[in-house]
């Protein structure tokens, strides 16, 4: 659709805007990054199809998470053992803890982490179950921009013209997404309640009957004093 490649264009422009010259350009990360959006929305737009799918009954985010959370430890795990797994194994923080104390206080803290990252996983697929992978997308994007701008009212960034110009169309871009989501869940109700009433006779002649009453009340003449 040309409306979604508009907002697609406004909020890529208007970000690529945004954090011109804001860093140091780095080839090898800009393409590490481009390689993690890519696969990224590879794995949204899949999931949104696995949850989308009537057939496969997955609407819940537990029933999916249930299903693809051991899959996704099994491929994150042999990057933990082995960058952080060594680490951790002798640390005093861990394993060869002095104070109980410092014990429970980490423990504390990957336990918190880890309602934390659920939390994030289930609201992460609910959208997507609810919307599409592009509104998570838009979401995230949304994120980073508040965080950009955090960043100079609190840190202290200078930004250009260019660079709020940039902002400007970002969320130009954002906002239209906004209005065809609403305009097209508006009208994805009435095709649902049309096609009820189509099904069932007794609906449709009460819906006549409503739209029927409506013009009368219209064409009656309000009375003057």
């Amino acid at each position: 659709r040309v409306a979604l490649l508009l907002v697609v264009l406004l909020i890529a422009g208007g970000l690529f805007m945004f954090t011109y010259k804001s860093t140091q350009f780095n080839a090898q990360g800009f393409v590490l990054v481009l390689c993690a959006s890519f696969l990224g929305g590879i794995r949204w737009t899949l999931t949104q199809i696995l949850m989308q799918k009537a057939e496969l009954g997955l609407q819940n985010p537990i029933d999916i998470m249930f299903h693809l959370q051991p899959l996704m430890f099994l491929g994150l795990f042999p990057l933990f053992a082995v960058f952080e797994g060594l680490p951790l194994s002798i640390s005093e923080k861990l394993f060869h803890f002095h104070e109980a104390g410092m014990l429970f206080s980490l423990v504390g803290k990957l336990f918190l982490g880890g309602i934390l990252a659920f939390g994030l996983g289930f609201s992460e697929f609910l959208l997507v179950s609810r919307t599409s992978s592009l509104t998570l997308s838009i979401a995230g994007i949304f994120k980073e921009i508040c965080i950009l701008f955090l960043a100079t009212r609190l840190l202290g960034d200078r930004l250009s013209l260019l660079n709020w110009l940039g902002f400007a169309v970002c969320l130009s871009g954002i906002s239209l997404h906004v209005i065809l989501k609403a305009m097209n869940s508006k009208g994805e109700k009435a095709l649902k309640l049309h096609d009820e009433a189509s099904s069932d006779p007794d609906l449709e002649l009460l819906l006549h009957h409503t739209e029927h009453g409506e013009e009368e009340e219209e064409d009656v003449e309000i009375p003057q004093h």
